[in-house]
């Protein structure tokens, strides 16, 4: 029989847990008519509640269901990169455990498998529920990501994603520490099916992604796909250097034809604020790709693991 790998990263998810098991199993007649096994691997992100005595309270009544608990909280890249190396299986898919990713689709993805797909990826087509200025950041976010980057992100992707073996050992070659694993899913490439589905709430429990945090997720993800933020900032600052040398030649004119040194500094003051301010914004970037550079170079791991059952 081949083996299904379902990864679940967790972080304070003690109310989903068995809910998401039960939603899980209700596809075993499918499973085994399809002649799968299936391996549930939780990855306990460092969680602060009863997540993890939740998960050994399944693992025993189902040794199918196994637990990888880091020693502290390293983020939901870390806990995907982990569940893949920990996966076996002929097939893997990953999925959040608070239910916003539908087990009721496996089947269907499993189906496009079969017909030669090698991942088949689900995209939400309405953003229900999620607050308006949230909802048009996140989808600026996609259209600039596509922009400026040669890795195609699908606006609304989920890490919902069902993938054979081969597309997985691809993403593990990938061993980068600074990881945005959507622009990842689009870098490796492989024919991808896309599926739909309308925006469902969780259920219990309270989202762990506040405004601030996407905020940093996207700084991240177009600094790991992209270099134009380094080169607008050098078109910048040439722009500006000529800007800056094309009135100094005005000051100078100025002042041999009206001999007045003073006036005019209000607006000469302006212009050094808005220079300085190009000038700092620039070097924000800059410091962006360093830091990443800096993250790369220490080689610390990825994640620590606490506890392994």
């Amino acid at each position: 029989m081949e083996l299904l790998s379902v990864i679940v990263p967790c972080y304070n998810e003690e109310e989903n847990i068995f809910d998401f098991y039960n939603e899980l199993m209700k596809n075993e007649p499918f499973f085994k008519k399809r002649g799968l096994d299936v391996e549930l691997i939780y990855i306990d992100d460092g969680s602060k509640d009863k997540t993890v005595e939740k998960i050994k309270e399944l693992i025993q009544k189902d040794t199918r269901v196994h637990l990888l608990s880091f020693s502290r909280n390293f983020g939901k890249e870390a806990a995907l990169y982990a569940g893949l190396k920990k996966a076996k299986g002929d097939y893997v898919v990953l999925m959040d455990s608070d239910l916003q990713d539908p087990p009721s689709l496996l089947p269907d993805m499993l189906r496009y498998i079969d017909e030669g797909y090698d991942s088949v990826a689900t995209r939400r087509v309405t953003r229900k529920g999620e607050p308006v200025i949230r909802s048009w950041f996140a989808r600026m976010f996609y259209k600039i990501m596509n922009h400026i980057s040669r890795t195609e992100i699908v606006d609304g992707a989920r890490d919902y994603r069902l993938m054979t073996r081969q597309v997985v050992d691809a993403i593990l070659s990938m061993t980068e520490y600074n990881r945005f694993t959507k622009g990842i899913f689009g870098w490796v490439g492989y024919e991808t099916k896309w599926l739909e589905y309308e925006n469902i709430e969780r259920k219990k429990g309270e989202t762990k992604w506040s405004f601030w945090k996407l905020f940093l997720y996207s700084i991240d993800g177009i600094t790991a796909f992209s270099t134009v933020p380094l080169a607008i900032a050098s078109i910048m600052g040439v722009l500006f250097c000529v800007f800056a040398f094309l009135f100094i030649i005005v000051i100078i004119v100025r002042k041999l034809i009206f001999g007045d040194p003073t006036s005019g500094w209000p607006s000469l003051v302006c212009i050094i604020l808005l220079v300085s301010g190009v000038q700092l914004f620039c070097l924000g970037i800059v410091g962006q790709y360093l830091s990443k550079t800096y993250m790369e170079v220490k080689r610390r791991p990825i994640y620590l693991v606490k506890e392994e059952i």
